[in-house]
């Protein structure tokens, strides 16, 4: 079923994706022990625990990514799905349920990686997808996005005013609007992450994720919950949300100049806002904000380590001078691919 985190109400796993009162959504459902199908290295091992039927899955399969130790930190190389990042995990699911339901034309507003990755998977799934983006764009990415043969709506302005013409485009032509910002079968892909890490390396003490709207954060520490309501885990890691400088929602919000480079992040309002600061508190996390400069050292660190990353995975890597490391275990999700940056498409 799906669950209001706003006043409790429940309705069946349809495509709503806000409940009457506007509040926010989430799947819920209970599991009585973590047994994944092990024959599988992508994400149809944790298929028991996804609100889809295996006949509706895509053909693309994301995969198990790697992990990788660096002192006391762990990567997980989510740059490597096949679109370059980790929207391929909520966007599989998604299309799984688009296909479950029928539904043959939708639209969705993104920075950029949702957008891409919507894109290839709906372009062999035969639905149809308007994609809204800033014309602030990375080009690279835009060009992408023409090679895959989206419809794509560029709109002159922040990435809140893209939600709000995505909104009005699909109010005023009756297509279902599936903004991954609210998609409750989104976060559903997204908290194999913490499946995989679990399997991987077990429970960190920290997770450190680069957190705008929240899809990846709030759908770790989803993953995380249902271990621990399994039985299958003792204890939480501390989820650790790093922003942005001049978009943050969940830290005190900075007047220094923004920080422009992690684009993928730069959402100063985002609708499951109230949601991360429940998780930061229930965890005993923190909120972590980074500046443009800071951001670009740590990716230039990043790349002479061989991560080929985008900015926005950076922050998160550059957050952790904030803490004092030893004896302590970190992951930190590296989010979207640098590759896509220099696309020549």
């Amino acid at each position: 079923m799906l669950r209001c985190t706003k006043c409790n109400r429940v309705y069946e796993e349809d495509l709503r994706i806000q409940c009457e009162c506007e509040g926010t959504l989430l799947v819920e459902r209970k599991y009585s022990s973590f047994a994944p199908q092990r024959r599988y290295f992508d994400m149809r091992r944790y298929l028991p625990y996804l609100p889809v039927n295996e006949r509706f899955l895509p053909y693309l399969h994301p995969p198990v990514t790697p992990v990788s130790k660096v002192k006391n930190v762990i990567f997980k190389l989510e740059y490597l799905h096949p679109t370059g990042s980790f929207k391929d995990r909520g966007t599989y699911v998604t299309v799984a349920k688009l296909k479950e339901l029928k539904i043959k034309e939708i639209v969705i507003d993104s920075s950029g990686n949702a957008a891409i990755s919507m894109a290839v998977y709906s372009a062999f799934s035969n639905i149809r997808t308007h994609i809204f983006v800033s014309s602030n764009t990375r080009k690279e990415k835009l060009s992408l996005l023409s090679s895959f043969g989206a419809e794509l709506h560029i709109v002159e302005g922040d990435r809140m005013k893209v939600h709000e013409e995505a909104v009005k485009y699909s109010r005023e032509n009756n297509i279902p609007y599936l903004s991954h910002w609210l998609n409750p079968y989104f976060l559903e892909g997204t908290k194999t992450v913490a499946y995989e890490i679990y399997e991987q390396v077990g429970v960190p003490e920290y997770v450190v994720v680069p957190t705008g709207s929240g899809t990846l954060f709030i759908g770790i520490w989803k993953g995380f919950k249902e271990l621990f309501e399994m039985g299958e885990i003792s204890r939480l890691p501390k989820m650790i949300a790093v922003q942005a400088k001049g978009f943050e929602s969940l830290c005190k919000r900075s007047n220094s100049e923004a920080n422009v480079l992690a684009d993928g992040i730069a959402i100063p309002n985002p609708p499951r806002k109230e949601e991360m600061f429940r998780i930061i508190k229930e965890s005993n996390g923190s909120c972590i904000s980074i500046g443009e400069r800071v951001t670009r050292q740590a990716l230039t660190e990043l790349y002479r380590m061989g991560f080929i990353v985008e900015p926005t995975s950076a922050v998160a890597y550059a957050a952790l001078k904030f803490f004092e490391d030893e004896g302590k275990s970190f992951v930190v999700p590296l989010t979207g691919s640098g590759l896509k940056l220099h696309s020549s498409f």
